[in-house]
């Protein structure tokens, strides 16, 4: 199949186009790189099946496709609040384009969505059927509220014009290739502990979040997209961690004599996040097979190479 990766040069969206090559597709790579990076993908350019195109999605692409994955959006706070209009943008008018190739060339389409549409949650854990707690004037509702309105676009491109659409709910996915500077936890307390530095655990650190370890994440979005299930679709590691319990492994694993230290919570940061992926297991046959402590070591080494 001709299959394009929006966002195809970043953190989740690389490991996918290597997946897709080595099941021999031939992989349409688009991405902007305003989070994405060409290292990423450095060792598929020599595949003559791969092709790279740096394009913004907020402006419509002409091309053609049987799968369309949309993972392109800036999905770490540091990026998203950077600019919040143009991640707004990326995941409204982004979406918007990326539905209507899907719907000139008849293509199937799976729209990566996020656990962040679940805000911070009043049920426990997080079943697609809850609607979240989200708001709508903070500083996260340019990520939180875009992905919602581009699930909503989504199901109304199935409903109005038959587009087969798949929406992924991605919980926190973490593994090679993720940016150094993007400030996400994993990342955060891996660099931290590789130089030395102090980690830095806003709040309490009993705050709660779920791991998934980027190759478990990559199998359950194939899977997706392969099945008759538009969504949403929880995919993420249920098996949950104190933000404490997290630094406190990191720093054994990376053999690292930092000190935690405490910080002031950011405003609308979740209190407990975890999947319940009872509808990946029953109609995609996924769940996760990476534990935290493996993945943090293969996580570790790659950043300590770099």
């Amino acid at each position: 199949m001709r299959i394009i990766v929006t966002g195809g040069a970043g953190f989740i969206g690389s490991h996918l186009c290597k997946v897709l090559l080595g099941q021999g597709h031939e992989v349409v790579c688009v991405d902007n790189l305003y989070t994405g990076s060409k290292k990423n993908i450095q060792p598929l350019l020599k595949n003559p099946k791969f092709q790279f195109i740096q394009h913004d999605i907020t402006e419509p692409l002409d091309d053609s496709a049987d799968q369309i994955y949309n993972l392109a959006c800036p999905a770490s706070p540091v990026h998203y609040q950077k600019d919040p209009v143009y991640t707004f943008k990326t995941s409204v008018i982004g979406t918007y384009n990326m539905l209507e190739l899907a719907h000139a060339c008849k293509a199937k389409i799976l729209q990566a969505s996020t656990s962040e549409v679940y805000g911070d949650p009043l049920e426990h854990p997080q079943k697609e059927s809850y609607w979240g707690n989200v708001n709508p004037i903070g500083v996260r509702s340019c990520y939180d509220e875009g992905k919602r309105a581009a699930e909503t676009l989504c199901m109304d491109f199935h409903r109005q014009f038959g587009v087969e659409v798949h929406i992924a709910r991605i919980f926190n996915t973490y593994g090679p290739n993720m940016a150094v500077d993007d400030g996400r936890v994993v990342s955060n307390f891996i660099m931290q502990a590789i130089k030395g530095k102090p980690i830095t655990v806003y709040g309490s650190g009993k705050q709660t979040r779920s791991f998934c370890f980027v190759s478990d994440l990559v199998d359950g979005l194939i899977k997706l997209m392969n099945s008759n299930v538009a969504g949403p679709v929880n995919l993420g590691n249920p098996n949950e961690f104190t933000i404490k319990e997290l630094a406190k492994t990191v720093l054994s694993i990376a053999k690292s004599k930092s000190k935690i230290i405490y910080k002031p919570l950011p405003q609308d940061d979740p209190r407990q996040r975890k999947p319940d992926i009872s509808l990946a297991k029953s109609k995609l046959k996924w769940s996760p097979k990476i534990q935290l402590t493996e993945g943090l070591k293969n996580t570790i080494a790659y950043f300590k190479n770099i």
